[in-house]
């Protein structure tokens, strides 16, 4: 029997809360509620969960800066959810480490998709890799079995979205991917409105992997067209 994924559902409003869970349990998940941020990592040091959604207006804790105290030690993906549509805010949340945004009120059905659609990434990330190798272009090296990032022999933190990004970059040193084959490779689905999702990522990628991310030596954009991992 497949076991279930286990997710941690963060929001101060308790009735969302618990229709968030009821949905997710619908969709054959396991579910457990947290209605601040304390309370979120409370209960991460005491279980394991594949994905967290979690509001960002919260007291005590709000959900940005549980998410950076959670990135500190975990990998886990991260939905945000929030009331703010624009994109300012979902670029910070992006770029403060979530893996996905959602604005209420949302679709209950585009919740579940993209749920699954985190842990199906999550899952293939943690999966092991079959005849698995290390792939380096001058100091930086990507262990596609170990999901091991290094540069200069210090090891980089990535999330499983980043590592997917950089993991294709790397498989492929020197080709260039435009934003519509990085999204549609990396998030299984269509690019429609993808363009500041990817542009976010590739810049968390460099932040972390270039020593001057304004000079890059391995990330490279090619305007007009796309982003590269320069072959050495």
């Amino acid at each position: 029997m497949e076991q279930k994924h286990h997710v941690l559902v963060v929001d101060d409003d308790r009735e969302i809360a618990s229709a968030i869970g009821i949905y997710l349990k619908q969709a054959d998940l396991s579910v457990m509620l947290a209605y601040d941020g304390l309370e979120a990592l409370e209960i991460l040091e005491n279980a394991d969960f594949q994905l967290i959604i979690m509001d960002i207006m919260m007291p005590k804790l709000d959900g940005i800066q549980a998410m950076l105290k959670i990135r500190e030690e975990r990998n886990i993906p991260i939905i945000l959810l929030s009331a703010k549509s624009e994109d300012t805010d979902k670029i910070l949340g992006l770029t403060m480490g979530a893996d996905d945004y959602i604005t209420k009120p949302f679709n209950p059905l585009e919740l579940i998709a993209r749920v699954k659609s985190q842990l199906r990434r999550y899952t293939t990330f943690g999966a092991a890799v079959p005849n698995s190798t290390t792939i380096t272009t001058a100091s930086l090296s990507l262990d596609t079995e170990l999901k091991l990032v290094t540069v200069d022999g210090e090891e980089i933190k990535l999330t499983p979205i980043e590592f997917k990004i950089l993991r294709l970059l790397m498989q492929n040193l020197g080709r260039i991917f435009s934003i519509d084959e990085i999204y549609e490779r990396v998030w299984d689905e269509l690019n429609i409105n993808g363009q500041n999702t990817v542009a976010v990522h590739v810049r968390r990628i460099r932040e972390k992997i270039e020593i001057n991310p304004k000079e890059p030596k391995y990330l490279k954009v090619v305007w007009g067209i796309g982003y590269k991992i320069e072959k050495y």
